[in-house]
């Protein structure tokens, strides 16, 4: 599922092409017909990112609606220029949504939601969900609340979207290594101490993500030319200490990296390091 800094880069890219712009509307697919209708013919405003959340506002004779978009495990967008193409292309693939102006054209494919929202169902969204480390002045304290008072793991807590938004299974795994956490620690035997420089470290991988758009986490000292080791190669693409390099030597001291499944997800740590 893609993480918080993907969702951001969606929020950069839309606005980029349709802030300011009147928009068209489609559903390829048949599967928003209603949506896409409805916001035929309106300005997109702004495109936001809230944690793992995609808002779009949309303006249309003074009224204001947003539509809603979470990826889930599947979704994607994708973009394209029409000043190069010089024309519309057809659809390709099971496209759930396409907002196009004369000069560019946006795809959504494989969407868990794709919905319109009114004022009072967004607030209620953002209601739900915890602090995004990437959206700037976000106040740790709510998360902190939770994971100071409770028996949880705090790998488990990490991944909460209520507790904090955007924060998936390569973030989670990666900070606790940097900190040398074992993923079982129950969250109120984290020190605020601890904590503060644990969200600190998320604003500076998350925001560092969005800017080159893939999770980089290790320290110049354990990259691949440091180290005399073939770069990692996965579909995640960035150089990670744990996340899926189970039976792996630890970057740090050898010892195999572990997996186990926990709440429905895989998490990786190294018993050495993360005692």
């Amino acid at each position: 599922m893609p993480e918080g800094h993907t969702i951001h880069r969606s929020a950069d890219e839309l606005n980029a092409r349709f802030a300011g712009k009147v928009i068209q509307a489609s559903s390829p697919q048949s599967r928003f017909d209603a949506g896409a209708d409805a916001i035929t013919g309106a300005r997109l405003k702004q495109a936001q990112a809230v944690g793992k959340h995609l808002l779009v506002t949309l303006t249309r004779q003074r009224k204001l609606t947003t539509l809603h978009v979470h990826l889930g495990l599947y979704g994607a967008w994708s973009y394209l220029d029409l000043k190069v193409l010089g024309e519309v292309p057809s659809p390709v693939g099971q496209v759930r949504l396409r907002i196009q102006t004369h000069a560019a054209v946006a795809d959504l494919r494989g969407p868990t939601a794709c919905e319109l929202l009114d004022p009072e169902q967004v607030q209620a969204l953002l209601h739900r969900l915890g602090p995004d480390p990437i959206a700037a002045g976000s106040d740790e304290s709510k998360a902190w609340n939770v994971i100071s008072t409770s028996n949880s793991p705090i790998s488990v807590l990490l991944m909460r979207q209520d507790v904090i938004a955007g924060v998936g299974n390569v973030y989670r795994a990666e900070v606790l290594f940097r900190f040398g956490i074992n993923p079982m620690t129950p969250g109120r035997l984290i020190g605020r101490d601890v904590w503060l420089a644990m969200w600190a470290d998320l604003v500076m991988l998350m925001n560092q993500g969005v800017r080159s758009g893939q999770i980089d986490t290790v320290a110049s000292e354990h990259l691949p030319e440091a180290m005399g080791r073939s770069p990692r190669i996965d579909r995640h693409g960035g150089e990670v200490y744990v996340y899926r390099r189970e039976n792996m030597p630890c970057l740090v001291c050898s010892t195999p990296i572990a997996k186990a499944g926990l709440a429905s997800r895989n998490v990786f740590w190294c018993p050495t390091c993360q005692r």
